[in-house]
């Protein structure tokens, strides 16, 4: 009889470590997938804005069909992400005003970087697609086009808003995820923390930088 009880309490248990092996697996997946597309996409100063390396590169993609494969995949992977950590987010208003009014009496600053990824994940998850749908629906990718894009009137204001959200999001994750699996320790949390954050403000910078090159310096 103990041993039947015991069955319920256990599979609930084995179904949420799945589900957060999944939700670490697919963060890392897109971690590793942001930095390369971030270092890719800042190819363009290579030359100065003049495009070649960037078009290179780009051609070499989606000649192989890595861009047309990789691009719906890395969507669906995104989707996968957001979904299984989505059983943890505050979705209901009164859920909200807890987790609010709790991280404003806890203090801790762990709380306040769970509740900042929560709320850069709701902004990726919109802007990302629509970068994503129109990245993809208008190939190949080149630097003239997408020098047109963000010299538009709108475009620069989006990519100013994405940038920050999506390395405040990896950052955060990448110190939350090596906490919650014990690689980083108490004692170097602080450490690691310093470290993501110069590591976040880095990205960012190379993304500034390869937002100039294209409104300034490529010609559309």
């Amino acid at each position: 009889m103990l041993a039947d009880e015991t069955i319920p309490q256990i599979r609930p248990v084995r179904a949420e470590a799945w589900l957060e092996f999944v939700q670490v697996l697919t963060g890392v997946a897109l971690v590793a997938f942001m930095w390369m597309h971030m270092l890719l996409v800042a190819s363009i100063n290579v030359d100065l804005g003049g495009g070649r390396v960037l078009n290179l590169i780009a051609r070499f993609f989606e000649a192989s069909d890595m861009t047309q494969i990789g691009g719906p995949l890395i969507a669906a992977v995104m989707l996968v992400h957001f979904v299984v950590a989505a059983r943890k987010l505050p979705l209901r208003v009164r859920e909200q005003r807890a987790i609010w009014s709790h991280s404003l009496s806890f203090h801790h600053t762990d709380t306040w970087l769970w509740v900042v990824q929560a709320g850069t994940a709701f902004i990726i998850l919109i802007l990302g697609s629509i970068h994503m749908w129109t990245v993809l629906t208008t190939l190949p990718i080149t630097a003239a086009k997408s020098a047109g894009r963000i010299q538009g009137r709108w475009w620069l204001g989006f990519y100013l808003v994405l940038l920050p959200m999506v390395e405040l999001h990896v950052g955060i994750g990448v110190y939350r995820a090596g906490v919650k699996w014990g690689l980083i320790k108490r004692a170097s949390r602080k450490a690691s923390a310093r470290f993501e954050t110069k590591l976040a403000l880095a990205m960012i910078a190379i993304g500034l930088v390869s937002l100039f090159t294209f409104l300034v310096l490529t010609k559309a």
